[in-house]
């Protein structure tokens, strides 16, 4: 397909017009992929509240959705009525270069055996996490649905980015071609509780969390973060996901793809500052500017799903503290264990 027709195809399917917000019955039986994870167990936290009856969330020796016969036979006997998949192969910038081989296999097994498998024993509702670094590099500011495949993407998550891609198309044609509500949601940069804070292979926000942290326990003088501290970002709270995510099930006709975020940004300076005053790190930041910065602006058009009716609810001051609280707790919690 080429650019125009690609371009055209998008906006037929995520004109904000054409998005209907009738209401559609709250499922009652639903499968959380990935619900051990932080966006598994917050969208579980919010499925509760809603009401869901049956929430399956099983482990990853009950369920490895790399292993397709496993995936069949799962489906197969138990037959969810909706799947809200969150399993992914994620990571930041050191490990989308370390490990591209491994991402693009994951995430694209995972997504072709689990759609299927759902196709294949009625699911009724199937709804994909994306992410919004699926679009491209040069996307306009703020990134609007119909920019996706336009231009080339972010070299440092090519892998990632393009396995994310097919799986949103997959779940986009087989509603075409199927008529199944199988439809995707692009979360942006997401933060909160049960976070992963390696300090390798964690996402930028989790990894100040716990750098600055222990920058305070010992007393450093400064701490030396990835880049020029330029790129903007735009963080949302994992809970205000998964609100979005319950809402998005219970529309009627939603989009095929819908980005999901607050629509506001903050330099990774910045970030690191407010972070600094929520640990209470009185020290410096040396930027390694021999390391890659990444895209430098990545904001994302939030006008479509607020054409539905939802809004963020936790501004970035609060999530941030509640965020290291849990931190503080994980820690804790960690510690114990290992003595």
């Amino acid at each position: 397909m080429d650019k125009t027709t690609q371009s055209r195809d998008v906006q037929v399917n995520c004109n904000a017009d054409n998005i209907q917000t009738l209401a559609s019955p709250m499922p009652q039986s639903v499968l959380v992929a990935g619900g051990r994870g932080m966006v598994g167990a917050a969208i579980i936290r919010a499925l509760k509240v809603a009401g869901v009856e049956q929430i399956f969330e099983p482990t990853h020796a009950e369920l490895d959705y790399c292993n397709q016969a496993m995936v069949r036979q799962w489906f197969s006997e138990h037959r969810p009525e909706c799947v809200m998949f969150a399993a992914a192969r994620v990571g930041g910038i050191y490990a989308n270069k370390t490990y591209p081989a491994q991402f693009i296999y994951d995430n694209l097994a995972m997504a072709v055996n689990s759609i299927q498998a759902a196709y294949e024993n009625q699911v009724k509702r199937f709804l994909y996490l994306g992410s919004t670094c699926i679009y491209p590099r040069q996307a306009p500011q703020p990134m609007p649905e119909n920019c996706l495949l336009t231009s080339a993407l972010e070299s440092t998550n090519e892998a990632y980015a393009i396995a994310k891609i097919a799986g949103l198309k997959m779940c986009q044609f087989y509603r075409q071609q199927y008529g199944v509500m199988f439809h995707s949601a692009m979360p942006t940069n997401l933060y909160g509780p049960g976070d992963n804070y390696h300090p390798e292979n964690s996402h930028v926000l989790p990894a100040l969390v716990r750098r600055i942290h222990e920058a305070r326990e010992l007393g450093a003088e400064s701490v030396t973060i990835w880049g020029t501290g330029q790129p903007r970002r735009e963080f949302l709270h994992v809970d205000d996901l998964a609100a979005a995510l319950v809402h998005l099930i219970g529309l009627a006709d939603p989009p095929d793809w819908v980005n999901v975020g607050t629509g506001t940004d903050i330099s990774i300076a910045e970030l690191a500052q407010t972070v600094a005053e929520v640990v209470g790190y009185r020290g410096k930041f040396v930027f390694d500017t021999t390391k890659p910065d990444g895209t430098l602006l990545k904001r994302t058009d939030i006008s479509l799903i607020q054409s539905t009716g939802w809004s963020t609810k936790i501004d970035l001051a609060r999530g941030l503290r509640q965020t290291y609280e849990c931190f503080l707790k994980e820690t804790q919690q960690l510690r114990r264990r290992e003595v």
